[in-house]
């Protein structure tokens, strides 16, 4: 089964973190990545830009509006994401807990699930 591991930072005390301490951050991270890819639990990681260097893009009634950053106020914001393949979700959280970003924030473990269209069989996206 497919798991989404959002990791969510304070963007402030990532803002504040030594240039050294954000590289041993990455550095855990690579590392973290290139030991859980021959397992065949990794399928896809990526950091991500900051939330203020982000677009909210809604259509309501066939009109489209663009808002600039966030979607909500929060003090953690999603900092990036792992999608992983776990048995189940003991599993997936295992997994979590050794994504080097748990030690400075929060990793929330979502499962995924296929796509339900009636008349056809269920797929990933």
């Amino acid at each position: 089964m497919k798991y989404l591991c959002l990791i969510y930072h304070d963007e402030q005390q990532l803002d504040a973190m030594s240039a050294a301490d954000m590289s041993a951050l990455n550095a855990a991270h690579l590392d973290f990545n290139d030991a859980l890819r021959p397992t065949g639990k990794y399928l896809a990681a990526e950091a991500l830009e900051p939330a203020r260097k982000s677009a909210c893009v809604r259509i309501r009634k066939g009109k489209m509006t663009i808002t600039d950053g966030p979607f909500a106020e929060a003090k953690e914001m999603v900092a990036g994401f792992y999608v992983i393949e776990a048995a189940d979700m003991n599993e997936a959280i295992e997994i979590a807990s050794r994504i080097p970003s748990a030690s400075v924030g929060t990793i929330e473990v979502r499962p995924a699930r296929q796509l339900q269209v009636e008349g056809r069989e269920p797929r990933w996206g």
